[in-house]
């Protein structure tokens, strides 16, 4: 090997020595140098998008900087996912999303913008939620049993509205359906806050609902809550009965909300991040927010999370599959 050799070989090893050093450099600086932006592909006062508000207060009191929520809503949730994707791996673009962008959508719809299993490094789950089988309070079914011999008597009669095709909500209708071994009739809406005035107003017989979407009705006396469909009772529903307790096996469904990052996130930053959302996830204040809403607090770390996105990915496709689900 030649002088010139010899030096240009340092050079590479110094190089490849700095790189941790880079990295470490970089997380450190992070998110000091520009607003991080957490994208929500859902209009503005959902679920969604007031966790990632309380996400977005905690980690700017945690980390310092700044961090702003941008509602890029349309196509079910694929146009702000396929935003954050195509968005540098640096730390300042985030996505905050329900589970069917991550994992239903892509199945039901011929193409989205990005590849869920491959395009997006998974930070945590912070928070889920049961769904609630709800009835108007002026229907006579009291109990799932009543809702069973009721599809029974008229198989294919018996409206389940949903905030539209693919939403939590509505397949959790067609396990309850696919379990019990009976039949409804889906009825879709543009969000949940229609949805809930039609039950409301008796435009539709039942519905699974987010448990923090109908809580205050429940409370109010307007609709029945006749099952959770959680694997035990939820805290704020304590006297509701899981659907397995009360007769419908294999039907547990919950709705949670994933925070992610474009692929490609520094190891050092992806850390830092996941290591903030699990503290402000334990945050006194915002945790009574969320568990007084009827969410439970995940906080799930990155291996954890990319374990169950691929969980969730292959049960809901097997259920869509089979049950002849389409986007339409």
């Amino acid at each position: 090997m030649n002088r010139k050799e010899l030096v240009a070989a340092g050079l590479a090893l110094a190089a490849a020595a700095l790189l941790p050093l880079h990295a470490l450099a970089q997380a450190d600086a992070w998110p000091q140098q520009k607003p991080v932006t957490i994208v929500v592909p859902f209009p503005a006062g959902g679920s969604t998008d007031m966790v990632a508000r309380a996400l977005a207060l905690q980690l700017q009191a945690k980390l310092g900087g700044s961090f702003v929520v941008d509602n890029r809503p349309g196509a079910t949730g694929t146009i702000g996912t396929g935003q954050v994707k195509r968005a540098a791996p640096d730390g300042y673009t985030l996505l905050v999303s329900s589970l069917g962008a991550f994992v239903v959508t892509p199945h039901l719809q011929k193409s989205v913008p990005y590849d869920a299993t491959k395009d997006f490094d998974y930070i945590s789950v912070p928070v889920q939620a049961p769904n609630v089988l709800v009835a108007n309070a002026a229907r006579p079914e009291r109990t799932v049993a009543d809702v069973l011999t009721l599809l029974r008597k008229t198989p294919g009669k018996v409206s389940f509205a949903s905030s539209g095709n693919g939403s939590s909500d509505h397949l959790s209708a067609e396990l309850f359906w696919q379990q019990s071994k009976t039949e409804g009739v889906h009825v879709p809406y543009k969000g949940g806050a229609p949805a809930i005035n039609d039950l409301l107003g008796s435009q539709v017989d039942f519905s699974f609902q987010n448990v923090n979407a109908v809580l205050p009705h429940v409370r109010a006396g307007k609709l029945r809550a006749l099952a959770v469909t959680g694997d035990k009772r939820s805290p704020v529903l304590p006297d509701v009965p899981t659907l397995a307790e009360a007769g419908v096996q294999g039907a547990e469904v919950y709705s949670w909300q994933g925070m992610a990052a474009p692929k490609g996130l520094p190891p050092a930053t992806k850390k830092k991040l996941s290591d903030a959302v699990v503290a402000a996830m334990q945050d006194p204040e915002t945790k009574k927010r969320m568990l007084d809403q009827g969410l439970e607090i995940v906080a799930s770390t990155p291996e954890e999370f990319t374990a169950f996105q691929l969980r969730e990915w292959t049960r809901w496709k097997t259920l869509i599959d089979t049950r002849h689900i389409t986007a339409d």
